[in-house]
């Protein structure tokens, strides 16, 4: 009889890559003029993030499909007028927007994620990664990093929707449902070590809730806000190394 494995699923964007490139591109654009109006280029570009993850979720669930990158840009004036800039197409150009948008296409692995992976693989972790997102754009990441992460190991949730039923409803298949965690978990056996890491509370706390072993990092959210979460984490550190060997010390004793 085989021996159980261990085996951890990271979320890809926000956890394994930040979002300093996005974050600087909008300061190389706008960021003097928006500091005039108290608004950092950071917190903007979280605003912006934040409203497009929110606008594309509310037209999937009215049935209606629009790229991420499509409606990402048709809300930048938007949100520097919520940012408290009366007369934003006075403030800034569309090739402007279109310089801080590009940040977003540049983002690049967190300084110590090949660590991390590299100390869960040296461990006997099998390391998978699922995402919303396109595979072959998120495999993009690490492969400019120089960084191997099999093709096969990069899971999509929209390859989950392709084997849904036929009158299933599309988000059952994107996190934070459970479906698409529970069609993860469905790849391991019963008695492996099965792990969900990710910088996402949101995300990492349904992963247990659907039946993972959980693990979280605050290096992007830096307060956890975990009581409204109603759930508890196998692992919690400050950053993706420390994680890393939290979670080999626990999986050790199980």
């Amino acid at each position: 009889m085989a021996s159980p494995k261990k085996h951890i699923v990271f979320d890809v964007v926000g956890t394994c890559v930040s979002f300093d490139a996005f974050f600087d591109s909008i300061e190389q654009a706008i960021g003097p003029r928006l500091l005039a109006h108290n608004v950092t280029s950071k917190f903007f570009g979280f605003a912006w993030m934040q409203t497009a993850e929110l606008e594309h979720t509310m037209l999937r669930m009215s049935q209606r499909e629009k790229p991420y990158a499509e409606m990402f840009k048709a809300l930048f004036y938007r949100v520097l007028y919520m940012a408290g800039i009366d007369n934003p197409r006075s403030f800034a150009t569309d090739e402007e927007r279109d310089m801080c948008h590009a940040g977003y296409s540049r983002l690049e692995l967190r300084p110590d994620c090949k660590e991390m992976i590299e100390k869960l693989r040296d461990n006997g972790f099998t390391v998978w990664c699922l995402t919303t997102g396109d595979a072959q754009r998120v495999g993009g990441y690490f492969k400019r990093a120089g960084f191997d992460m099999p093709a096969e190991n990069l899971v999509s949730c929209h390859d989950f929707l392709k084997h849904g039923a036929p009158d299933s409803y599309p988000l059952e298949f994107f996190k934070p449902s459970m479906s698409s965690y529970k069609h993860m978990l469905e790849k391991f056996a019963p008695t492996d070590q099965k792990w969900f890491a990710a910088a996402h509370m949101w995300d990492v706390s349904a992963a247990v809730k659907a039946g993972f072993r959980g693990a979280y990092c605050s290096i992007y959210e830096k307060e956890s806000c975990i009581e409204v979460y109603d759930t508890k984490m196998d692992a919690m550190a400050d950053s993706l190394s420390k994680m890393a060997d939290k979670i080999i010390a626990v999986s050790s004793h199980t």
